[in-house]
């Protein structure tokens, strides 16, 4: 029989034969973080290897996740779909186990992990979400959401600014069901960390409201007791520091950053197995070694049990059950269409001349009574970003409801979105200006790597946001966050374009949206009701003229009326123009040949017209086209005037058009 040692040294043995094949990678962190896996996976972890995706499971954080083969190993060993030959494509083409933990591509990965700090911000995120589900579903003697997030991470997302973001907001929130282990190893790449990392961790965590121990990372004794002491504290998230030795087994790499992020060397690796008493092959497990890490019969009695006290719930709480399946599998409610159709067409007669954030108020406004599952909030501008609906609750970790003050943590709200999403069961939504999604940028990628729906509410678009000057003026950041892939980004030019947009982003599955919103008064415009759907397509012919048209401008967001306006002079001067809308390039890129033909004409010279940087319009206008955007800072000034001196007026816009004809 398998003893303890023998379990923490099959994951050893795994990780740098699995890096050594590969000649890439970081056997360091696994070596060094064995025992804390083992007693975690074998004897805390509520999990089911058969079916990883039951609602109720604990989660599993790598925050540390260039120690990757930790997670491949522990995912293999219990019993997930995981086989040895994956192991051994390790970091190859379409190996379920790339170089860091992808999320959908192996079974049991709850997130990806690799930008250091946000795994255990997206950890804060599941925390967040168990707690929120748990207020809105639990009922007296029915607990069915009752699950702990557990993270490892390491010095390097100690080190990042993210994860201080977020664990100060986890403490406020008295995330009870949270528990991070730090590999307190002493290294990163350049070598021992006294040079720039000499916090007083313990003392940091304490101070943002953690319960906080320390042990010996090798005795798996210790470890335990400490887990079963961070889950007797109810009412505060844990750190267990794990004081550690990076590279445990390798005679003469460990403790150094020799085995940080290198192979061992076949040498080496011959030595470790001496070392640890590990004398089999590579990639070969003894059977008593899978039977001592074997989780699946232990797994499916443990779902089982939670699927008994489901039924028990629905059978008393039938509605509630129902809602709760809805919500988990990401589906819309059966009201609607009936319901969007009709906010989108009680937009379009209003026909607002408002801010397009203030249309976005009130599409979350009628949105949110539809949408229980809605979580709105704000990095600290919620009267500015007007994010915020009546309905809306104020929560704060003591007390439930559907909105949330993140604080000035644009980064951190939105890597904590990120681990909501996919948690299930939620739909979040946060505010920024929009010159700080730069701040947030890797958080809205990771969005879009993974395929989360969250959506990214961004106002103050332009330099029409006037008087705050070039800091606060994005000029770059519409096009930057259009380059992530997977990215739809939205910047509407009236209340029914916003309206559209909302809906769509709501309805998108597969990946984030970002709505990129107006301080300044866009134009009221009435719709023809069959532009609805054009504009689903990201962009549409707003207005055209008989025949063919001499020229075509592009617009969007609060220059369309612009737009329409010098189309106007120019029709009645006769040069025959039509006016594209674009409110997503993104979603228009996705369109069939046909449609984009349809809307910009082959052949027919064009302009673009946004208060952005110009390159970005070259691939619509083409070398023959012209743009009128902004390729510098802007200034501070009243967001018209700026308007005026930067060339948003009619004047330029019609020049413009002459001088590409």
């Amino acid at each position: 029989m398998a003893t303890r040692q023998d379990l923490a040294n099959a994951i050893r043995a795994l990780s740098m034969d699995a890096v050594q094949k590969a000649n890439s990678g970081h056997p360091g962190a696994p070596m060094g973080m064995a025992e804390i896996a083992e007693v975690l996976w074998n004897h805390h972890l509520r999990h089911n290897p058969t079916n990883p995706n039951w609602a109720d499971r604990d989660r599993f954080v790598l925050s540390n996740g260039h120690g990757s083969m930790l997670i491949y190993s522990l995912l293999h060993l219990t019993g997930y779909d995981l086989p040895m030959d994956e192991i051994k494509t390790f970091r190859q083409l379409h190996s379920k186990c790339a170089g860091h933990p992808e999320y959908s591509y192996a079974p049991g990965i709850e997130t990806t992990t690799g930008p250091l700090g946000q795994g255990i911000t997206n950890a804060v995120g599941f925390a967040m979400a168990e707690k929120l589900m748990a207020s809105q579903f639990n009922k007296p003697g029915h607990d069915i959401v009752d699950h702990y997030t557990y993270c490892f991470l390491g010095d390097g997302c100690m080190m990042e600014g993210v994860s201080h973001e977020a664990c100060a907001l986890a403490g406020t929130w008295g995330l009870g069901k949270l528990v991070a282990f730090w590999d307190d190893n002493g290294i990163s790449i350049d070598g021992h960390i006294e040079g720039w990392y000499t916090d007083d961790t313990a003392k940091r965590f304490e101070a943002y409201g953690w319960h906080v121990q320390s042990v010996d990372g090798h005795d798996s004794d210790a470890i335990d007791a400490a887990v079963k002491a961070a889950k007797a504290v109810t009412d505060k998230p844990s750190l267990i520091c794990c004081k550690t030795i990076i590279g445990k087994g390798s005679p003469n790499k460990s403790g150094s950053h020799d085995c940080h992020g290198s192979a061992l060397g076949d040498a080496e690796v011959a030595a470790t197995r001496a070392a640890i008493g590990w004398p089999h092959a590579p990639f070969e497990i003894p059977a008593d070694v899978y039977a001592g890490w074997d989780q699946k019969a232990k797994g499916s009695k443990t779902e089982g049990d939670w699927n008994a006290k489901f039924d028990a719930y629905a059978k008393a709480f039938p509605a509630e059950a129902a809602e709760f399946k809805r919500r988990m599998a990401g589906d819309l409610p059966a009201n609607w269409k009936e319901a969007t159709d009709a906010f989108i067409a009680a937009t379009n007669d209003k026909a607002e001349g408002i801010a397009t954030r203030k249309a976005s108020q009130n599409a979350i406004t009628a949105l949110a009574p539809v949408l229980p599952e809605f979580l709105g909030g704000s990095a600290d501008l919620t009267g500015s970003n007007l994010t915020a609906a009546p309905s809306f609750k104020h929560v704060s970790g003591k007390e439930p409801g559907n909105y949330i003050s993140y604080g000035v943590r644009e980064f951190g709200m939105f890597a904590i979105m990120n681990g909501m999403a996919l948690h299930g069961g939620l739909l979040p939504f946060g505010g920024t200006f929009h010159m700080f999604s730069d701040y947030a940028k890797s958080a809205l990628r990771m969005a879009a790597l993974m395929k989360q729906r969250t959506i990214a509410v961004l106002s103050h678009d332009s330099i029409g946001q006037g008087e705050d000057g070039p800091t606060h003026q994005p000029i770059e950041n519409t096009s930057g966050l259009r380059y992530i892939p997977n990215m739809d980004v939205w910047r509407p030019g009236s209340s029914t374009e916003t309206a559209v947009a909302w809906v769509a982003a709501v309805e998108r599955k597969n990946g984030p949206s970002s709505l990129v919103l107006s301080r300044q008064n866009v134009a009221g415009i009435k719709h023809d009701a069959a532009q609805f759907d054009l504009m689903r397509k990201g962009a549409y012919v707003f207005s055209d003229v008989a025949g063919k048209a001499d020229v075509i401008i592009i617009a969007n967001g609060s220059e369309l009326e612009l737009a329409v306006k010098a189309a106007a002079e120019l029709n009645s001067a006769g040069t025959k123009v039509r006016v594209v809308s674009m409110p997503s390039t993104n979603v228009f890129d996705r369109q069939d040949k046909a449609y984009k033909d349809s809307v910009l004409t082959p052949g027919v010279k064009r302009v673009a017209v946004e208060a952005a940087h110009s390159d970005f319009w070259r691939k619509y206008v083409g070398l023959e086209g012209a743009v009128v955007g902004i390729d510098t800072f802007g200034e501070s000034a009243p967001g018209g005037v700026l308007m005026k001196h930067f060339g948003f007026t009619v004047e330029n816009v019609v020049a413009t058009v002459k001088s590409v004809l």
